[in-house]
Parts: C-alpha cells; sequence; structure tokens
C-alpha cells in the first residue's frame, strides 16, 4: 500500500501511446500517491502525431483534465524511428473506435512544458518515462538547469536478460540509445524497469475479467485496447497474456515497495551490429565499475493489479 503519511508526488509522464501507457497514464492520473503534472509524448511505437493524439485521448476518456499535453521529439537523436505497428496498431491504440479528445494540445513543446513545470512545482519532480528517452535527453541537452529540479528518472524500458525487438534489445533502448545513454550518464538518479520484470505482469482473463468489473468508460475503452493487445502478443511472441510493460514504472514510483530493484552499473551498447540498444546490466559486478543506475528486479504482481484496478475504479 502506498504511504498514507507521505504527499503526493509530483510526477510528469513522457510517453509514446501504445496500449500500455494508456493503463500508464491512467495510473498517474489517479493514484494517490502520485500528482499527475504534465504529459509529454515521443515518437515510438508509433509516429508522434499518433502518440500525441493517442495521450490526448487517454485523458479524455479517463475525465482527466487540467494536465497539459505537449509533443516532443519526432524521432531519435542520431537514428531514423523505428515504431511498433505490429504490436500496436497502425494508430498506435487498435481495437477500440478512439473518441476525438477534448484534452488540448499544448502549444508549448515537450521540453518547454518539461522546463516550465519542473521550475514552477513546488518541490522536485519525478520523471517516468515509458517510451524511448528522447525528450529527457534532449531537455538535458537544451536545458541544462532543469536537471537540479528533477527528483529522478524512472523508464520502462532495457532488460537484464532478452530483448523483443531483437534478441538482445529492448524496443525503447533499441529505438533511441544514444539518448538513453546520455540520460544514465547524467548523473541524475536513475531507475530502470525491463522487460526482466514486467513480463510479470502478465494480463490474464482474470486480470481482464476483473479490471472490467468497474464496469465504467474507462474499464469499457481498457477492456477494448487489452483484447487487441493480447492477441497481437499472442501472434507476434506467443504471449495470450500480453505483459502490461508501462504501468510498472509508474507503480514503482507511487508504491515504490512494490517494485524491487538494486543498485548497480548500466551502460548501453550502440554500436554493436547484433546488440544495438541492449542494456547491460552488471549485476554481479564483474567490471568493477561504478554503479550508476538502479535496475528493477522483481514486483509484487497482485499489489501491482490491486492499483490498477483501483486507478481505473478511480476514473470515469
Amino acid at each position: 500500500m502506498a504511504d498514507a503519511h507521505r504527499a503526493a508526488r509530483p510526477v510528469i509522464v513522457d510517453c509514446d501511446p501504445g496500449h500500455d501507457d494508456v493503463f500508464a497514464l491512467w495510473l498517474a492520473a489517479a493514484h494517490p500517491g502520485l500528482e499527475l503534472l504534465a504529459v509529454t509524448t515521443v515518437g515510438g511505437n508509433v509516429p508522434l502525431a499518433h502518440t500525441t493524439h493517442n495521450a490526448r485521448v487517454a485523458l479524455t476518456v479517463a475525465g482527466v483534465a487540467g494536465v497539459p499535453v505537449a509533443a516532443g521529439a519526432a524521432g531519435p537523436i542520431a537514428r531514423e524511428l523505428q515504431t511498433a505497428e505490429w504490436i500496436h496498431g497502425e494508430n498506435g491504440l487498435g481495437g477500440p473506435e478512439l473518441p476525438e479528445p477534448t484534452v488540448p494540445l499544448d502549444p508549448r513543446s515537450a521540453t518547454e512544458l518539461m522546463a516550465d513545470t519542473l521550475r514552477a512545482a513546488a518541490e522536485p519532480v519525478t520523471i517516468v518515462a515509458t517510451g524511448p528517452i528522447t525528450n529527457v535527453a534532449v531537455l538535458l541537452r537544451d536545458r541544462p538547469d532543469a536537471a537540479a529540479r528533477i527528483r529522478e528518472i524512472v523508464w520502462m524500458g532495457g532488460s537484464t536478460g532478452r530483448g523483443n525487438v531483437t534478441p538482445y534489445a529492448e524496443f525503447n533502448a533499441w529505438v533511441d540509445p544514444e539518448a538513453l545513454a546520455a540520460v544514465v550518464a547524467s548523473g541524475i538518479p536513475f531507475t530502470m524497469v525491463g522487460l526482466n520484470v514486467t513480463h510479470t505482469a502478465l494480463v490474464t482473463p482474470a486480470v481482464r475479467a476483473r479490471l472490467a468489473s468497474a464496469d465504467t468508460a474507462t474499464a469499457v475503452f481498457g477492456g477494448e485496447l487489452l483484447e487487441f493487445f493480447c492477441r497481437t502478443n499472442d501472434e507476434v511472441f506467443g504471449l495470450p497474456d500480453g505483459p502490461l510493460h508501462d504501468p510498472v514504472a509508474v507503480a514503482a514510483v507511487a508504491e515504490p515497495d512494490v517494485v524491487a530493484r538494486v543498485r548497480t552499473r548500466l551502460d548501453v551498447e550502440l554500436a554493436g551490429a547484433e546488440t544495438s540498444g541492449a542494456t547491460c546490466v552488471d549485476l554481479d559486478g564483474v567490471l568493477g565499475r561504478e554503479p550508476n543506475a538502479w535496475v528493477a528486479t522483481g514486483l509484487d504482481v497482485d499489489r501491482f493489479w490491486d492499483s490498477i484496478a483501483a486507478a481505473i475504479a478511480r476514473l470515469r
């Protein structure tokens, strides 16, 4: 359970919706331990126009108002954008009919919105990134003054083992490894929540039934998303109970003891012909390098789903 005595922690969610990003946004908006200050979008699962539209749709469906949404980088720092329509569909949210969003698009860029939000906040802000981490790297490059206002960066991506887009690389890391390497090197407290943990957050039939029982517009929309997402995960990976990756990173901030983690060394492979985008996690310290990141190693699955179910029940 979240600490009842802890004030809500201010967060910015940087995302590339994507089915699982939608649930990450809902958890960030509805969890009593978090205060969602802003949402920024990046090209990733699908191109930027779709991810930005989808973030606005996700907030609209859930009745979340007053949270600014700004579009950021259309592609990686040094590479061409690679997308994942094969999992998420052509528009990134395959399955339901998408309503016209009522949540407006902020005229600022993601970098401007992040910098303004950090400056205006009463305390340092946590950035939760659930896509390629390009926007955060651009922020730190172009607005180095913003770093002091960031409490920590928690990123869904990478893996301590195998990848999901190549044998060694997870998708978010593979899309923009240069951005990831820059953010890890920034010295800001950094947590990687990788596939080794998120693959335990399986959307079983029992989970789907539980989430649907809220019988709200959010629950209905979420059920349609999960039906599509589980089907494509089954077709591509043989996983009929698709893993809901991105909300695990939000849960790691909302209820820190739900996600176990270790302090270790994290390096990012930038040039390997077969390993580009791999996250090299030295769990045993064999390289003798200074630890530079927290890396997630386990998830309290039951408590995670308790948090997701409670969030959906709180929304419209």
